[in-house]
Parts: structure tokens; sequence; C-alpha cells
């Protein structure tokens, strides 16, 4: 339907597009990926034919029908949500009576009442309209420019279904790896300004990725030895300069500018969480029994948990929830309505804010980071503000940039360069992923894997809440919060059991082992992706030995020191601390055997393949 063939485009640095080429065919979903500033809405705007390239053709077969979800969603003040739809579809030049009766067809699975007030809506639902919006053109080719960011999990997957129901070709911008292995039917790489094509899924697109990427490593270091080779030979004495072939000077001028064009790889993203900063207490926080209320109705009912020193702890809910709320109350920021919260000792709380509130917009970006000073403290080293600013992506030259004009991967780079030039023990991250791109994202879960303090990490993104979290707080649409042990795979589990649990249940069968554990079920004769034992749940596995090793060992040094009567003769609160301890140590390890033997029995069990 769609072609592009050598296209190219720059805007006076590097070409963001060089020579770039594919076909779009019907009924094609494909994922565009690159890195934050590669160029990607670049294309989707050469596609649409809002943006003019600067060689190469555009070719459309057909004359096919376009439709556009823009990454920023517009506003339309004193709308209503009916409309806006006409508004975005009055191009169509159909009669009003068939726009009013294509709308009524589709308002049911908009899901939002069509005499709201647009502004009134909430982002997701803004984007919902617009995507429906999108639909109701009938395209025969759908672009979507980061479609699920700021959506909570119930949207996009909303969007999902309606997408892949869509009889268009897609052609889409995400770095919601869940959102791209659900629709994508290939990828498509912009790397350096090259546009390579992938007929694969996601997954065996990242490894074809990572060994193309290792051999033409290997292909520019057997080229640099050869010039080096050809260089030396060129300075050679007088004799050598008489006899020389001028054909391999030729050859080596072409390796020259052959070089000189080349384009390596930009670094990537370097962070560090560091550590030397002293420990929490053994409880961190202690809420008993806290709720909060919105214009007399609860945003979610009393609740209790405890979080304990080196605990992951992912909050999960639809917007508009209170997962915000939440968080300030756990933080003591913000009062419950009921309850109580007690913090632990010594806490020196890190927050990355998702609305960005700490960017000061009119400062620099050096400024932003580092008040003015020239050095700043990271991971326990001090080091140059520049430094640390190129390890976050950004130029000398840019740092003394006021920070308006950047774009919301940059300003999550910058708010992540700030954040870790502060000292902490917990870390709290509110909608961290949004903006970022996928090698950003990864790094960036790297690096949570390795910090030793306390997390608690609000996240729509279901990979990332499995590679990161141990534990999520879910808001259920009852107002509760739900403790669920594990990532979002784990939620996704204990719905299908509750599912299922529920479904038998009304027909009087008693539920089978199998269908109790969370096995697959078939639908439709179609068998679901099989369960897999998460590298979140095997680092969880291997950290138990010694977590239970250190606890034992303490609970014996407790019991010891209370048999020793000198130790309870110079302290005599000695006593009732220790074995105040010691009850919370036995509650601990009873809680930390039990989730040994869980986990133990589901990679077995995983590993034999069900049987």
């Amino acid at each position: 339907m769609l072609s592009l063939v050598n296209i190219c485009l720059a805007y006076g640095g590097p070409p963001l597009l060089d020579r770039a080429s594919v076909d779009l065919r019907p009924g094609e979903r494909l994922a565009l990926i690159g890195r934050n500033g590669s160029g990607k809405s670049s294309l989707l705007n050469v596609v649409s034919g809002e943006v003019q390239a600067d060689a190469g053709e555009r070719i459309l077969q057909g004359n096919p029908r376009l439709a556009t979800l823009p990454q920023h969603i517009p506003e339309y003040p004193g709308r209503t949500v009916r409309e806006v739809l006409f508004r975005q579809l009055s191009d169509l030049h159909l009669e009003e009576w068939e726009l009013e009766a294509r709308i009524d067809m589709s308002l049911p699975d908009l899901e939002i009442n069509d005499a709201d007030a647009y502004p009134s809506l909430s982002f997701g639902q803004k984007r919902r309209v617009l995507l429906l919006a999108c639909l109701l053109r009938e395209p025969d080719i759908l672009l979507l420019d980061e479609p699920t960011n700021h959506l909570d999990v119930e949207t996009i997957q909303w969007m999902e279904e309606l997408l892949l129901k869509s009889k268009a070709s897609l052609l889409f911008v995400s770095h919601d790896r869940s959102f791209i292995r659900r629709l994508a039917t290939s990828i498509l790489d912009l790397d350096r300004g090259v546009l390579t094509r992938w007929d694969c899924d996601y997954d065996t697109y990242l490894v074809r990725k990572e060994e193309a990427l290792e051999a033409e490593s290997r292909q520019a270091a057997v080229f640099d030895k050869k010039l080096a080779q050809e260089e030396a030979w060129i300075r050679q004495g007088i004799k050598a300069r008489r006899t020389r072939n001028e054909g391999r000077v030729r050859h080596l001028l072409k390796m020259r500018e052959e070089h000189r064009q080349r384009r390596g790889r930009q670094g990537g993203v370097q962070m560090d969480l560091g550590g030397g900063v002293q420990a929490t207490g053994h409880k961190v926080i202690t809420a008993e029994e806290i709720s909060a209320r919105y214009e007399g109705e609860f945003l979610f009912q009393p609740f209790s948990c405890e979080i304990l020193r080196g605990d992951r702890i992912g909050i999960l809910g639809p917007n508009g929830c209170g997962k915000t709320t939440l968080v300030r109350m756990l933080l003591g920021k913000q009062p419950p309505d009921s309850g109580e919260v007690r913090l632990g000792t010594n806490l020196q709380v890190a927050y990355f804010d998702q609305n960005r509130d700490q960017l000061d917009e009119e400062a620099t970006i050096l400024d932003n980071v580092s008040g003015g000073n020239a050095y700043v403290e990271v991971g326990g080293q001090r080091k140059h503000v520049i430094s640390h600013l190129k390890d976050f992506l950004f130029t000398s030259a840019e740092a003394q940039a006021p920070i308006h004009n950047l774009s919301g991967g940059e300003r999550n780079r910058l708010l992540l360069a700030r954040l870790f030039t502060r000292p902490f023990n917990v870390l709290v991250m509110d909608e961290p992923t949004n903006d970022l791109d996928l090698e950003t994202l990864e790094l960036l879960e790297e690096q949570l894997d390795r910090f030793e303090g306390t997390l608690i990490l609000v996240s729509h993104d279901r990979d990332f809440l499995d590679n990161v979290v141990t534990d999520l707080l879910v808001f259920e649409p009852d107002r509760t919060i739900r403790s669920i042990v594990g990532g979002y795979s784990d939620y996704q589990l204990f719905q299908q059991r509750t599912r299922s649990s529920t479904l038998r249940q009304a027909q009087g069968k008693p539920e089978t082992l199998r269908q109790a554990q969370g096995k697959p079920v078939t639908q439709k004769g179609k068998p679901q992706k099989p369960r897999r034992f998460l590298n979140r749940e095997q680092r969880e596995l291997d950290a138990l030995p010694g977590e239970i090793e250190a606890l034992e060992a303490e609970q014996e040094s407790l019991a010891n020191d209370l048999g020793d009567p000198e130790i309870l003769k110079s302290d005599p609160g000695f006593s009732a601390r220790a074995q105040e301890r010691l009850a919370e140590i036995e509650v601990v390890l009873l809680e930390k055997y039990a989730r040994w033997e869980e986990l133990e029995a589901l990679r077995m069990e995983l590993a034999s393949g069900g049987d």
C-alpha cells in the first residue's frame, strides 16, 4: 500500500534518515524501534505526508486512507466527546446522519459518555477518544506515535484489543515491550539513520540485533586494523613513496573517507545508583488501616501494610485511583483520612515525580542538576557535573541551555541525572518509564536490580514491573488494595485462578489442581503462551538462602546474648528489645521458608513442563 524508497532527511546534523526504504503491506503491524532522538517521529511524519523528505520517494498504491494518532494530545476547550469526534471526522464529507450513525455504533467500544466534557477527561480517556476517531475514519494505514504513554494497564489492554480487531495496517512507535510483543508482526529498527526490517517477533529481533551489532563491531575492528597498516605504509621512507602503488594510495584515501563517514553507535546512558549510604532500620514504613477519600467517597478503603528494608514494592492501578495519594501517605507527606503511618529510622528518600515538578523550566540543564555547583556527588564519589551529564547523553553545549525545549525522554533522563546526585536508601519512582527508550529502560532495570535499599515503584509498564518488583499493591475495582507476591505476571495468574474458580463454582464443579495452580488454559482451541520462570523470580530464589542464613545467624546471636548476664546487667532494656526482634525474625523466617518452597516448586514444575 505504501513504499518509502531511499528517503533522506536531516535537520543540520547527521541524517535522521539515510536512504531509508520500507514497504507497508495490507494487514501488517510494524513496530518502529529506536533511541530517543533517532528520527522515529520524523519517519512517521514522512509516511503521513506531513514532512517532505530531502530526497527519495514516497509511493502510495491505490490511494489508501491514512489516520494518525499523535504523541501529543490536542485540547478542545468547551467541547463534548461527541463534538470532538465530529470535528475529527469533519473532512470525510459524509452526510450528518452517516456521521451520527458511525459514532453511535462505536460508543460501546469507547466506554465513555459522549455527552461528557472533553477537557474534563483524563489523559487516557482523551487518547481513547482520539484513537476511536482514527478508527472511525476506516483507515487503510494507521500511524501511532507512543500510543501507550501515560496510559494505565486497563486502557493499554483496551487499545490492544481494538487494534487487533482493526483491519488497518499499523505502523507504530512504542517503548512498551508488552505492547510490542502483543501487536507487532515485524520490527523496523532505526539506528544511525539506517532503517532495517526484521520479519520476526520482538524477542527474536533482540537476539538478531545483538548478533548484528557484534558482527558490526568485529567488522569495524578489522577495517581499523587494515587502515592503520595502510597509514603506516604511506608514511614509510622516500624509497617506499617513490615506488608506491598509486591504486593503493587511492584505496587508502577511500578508506579514510569511509572511516570519516562511519557513524559509531552513540554511547548509552551511564547511571549508577551508588552506595555508601547508611542503611535504614529493619522496618521502613508501617501503615495501619489507612484510607483516602475524595468528595466523600473512598479513593481506597482502609488498608494495612509493612514495608521492610530491601523490599521492592510495585503499585498498580488505573489512572485516578489514588496511587500517588497512597505514596504520599506512605512517605508521611500527606495525612491519611483514617489510620496511622509510622516511618522507620534513618530514611533518606529520593522521589522521582512523574510530573517532573522538581525541574525548573527557566534554569539550564546544568543548574537543574547541580544548583550552580561545579561538582556533584554520585554513588559516594565526587564528580564534575559536565561529566555526570555526559553519562546521561547531554553534551557540554546542551548543558548550558534552558530545559523548556527538551523532549519527554530527555526530561526523564535529566530527572534521573538530578535524582542520582542525592544520597538515598529509599527510592520512590512514580511512572519513571514514560518516554524512555528501550535501551535506557533496560539499563534502569539493571541498576534497580543492584540497588540494595528499599524501592517503591508506581508503573503501568508490565515488563518493567515483572523485572523489578517482588511484591505488588493492586488497586481493585471495589477500591480495596490487594497485596500480591510477585510481579505483573503473578497478578495475571491470580486473576486467571480467580476467574476459573468463580466459573467452576457457578457451574458446581470442583476446581482441579492444575487450574488452582494457574496452568495455561485453552481458549477457542488456541493455547495461551506458556508461563515461564521469570528472571526476577530466579534472582529472588537465589537470594533467599542467604537471607534465611543471615536471619538465623542473627537469631542465634540474640539467643546467645540473652544468656549473657553481663549484657543483661549493663543494658536493662536489652532483653525486651531482643525478645521483640526474635519474634519478628520468627515471622520473617516462616515467610522466607514458605516463599522459598513456593518458588522452588514453581521452578521445578515449569522446568518439567507441568508434568
